[in-house]
């Protein structure tokens, strides 16, 4: 059996990446290794900060282990929220908060196009690789649906009519970013389990 910690104290995202990965992985949290304390997220890219949770695991314990960072990125705000987008109204990290102020930002403008990008930072054998994952779409003019998180309200992907937060999470998982670059992750553990 391999470890594989994921940079997460959050058990139900470690259940769902559990379920995805080759029977030969073990999928562990930071808890599970007895790390309780905020890694540090100081980066300005998305990259930076998913390279610098897994940096600071595998310094520590030499280990295998994986973090992903997401942001939302508008066109016409030259790509923020982005880096900040759990922070963009403030270091409370209040998602009804960031929604207002992306929703006051975006008032006059025609041009709503946006993406979600998440990026997997990796150390396999010691050695660093990187996965992304996007999705296109949309901010709509206001809050639609009750499920999901985050700015999910007011992100429609392209090819729907509806919000990430009116979607079955099955099928928002289907064309997520999120759920693009695990899929990326699951393919490359897949393969490097086989030898």
């Amino acid at each position: 059996m391999i470890d594989l910690i994921f940079g997460t104290q959050n058990p139900n995202k470690v259940a769902e990446i559990q379920q995805l990965v080759p029977d030969t992985i073990r999928v562990r949290s930071l808890a599970d290794i007895g790390i309780f304390d905020d890694i540090p997220e100081e980066q300005n890219t998305l990259e930076g900060n998913a390279i610098q949770k897994s940096q600071y695991v595998f310094d520590r314990f030499k280990c295998n282990v994986f973090s992903d960072d997401t942001g939302l990125e508008v066109d016409v705000l030259n790509g923020e929220p982005g880096v900040f987008s759990a922070r963009y109204a403030g270091p409370q990290k209040n998602s009804e908060d960031n929604m207002n102020k992306l929703l006051l930002s975006l008032k006059n403008e025609t041009n709503r196009n946006a993406r979600f990008r998440t990026v997997i930072a990796i150390f396999w054998n010691q050695k660093l690789h990187l996965f992304e994952g996007i999705v296109n779409g949309e901010i709509a003019k206001e809050r639609r649906g009750s499920k999901g998180f985050g700015y999910d309200p007011i992100f429609i992907p392209n090819g729907y009519n509806q919000s990430f937060a009116e979607m079955p999470s099955v099928e928002k998982n289907k064309i997520s970013h999120r759920g693009n670059a695990a899929k990326q992750l699951i393919s490359f553990l897949k393969e490097n389990t086989l030898e």
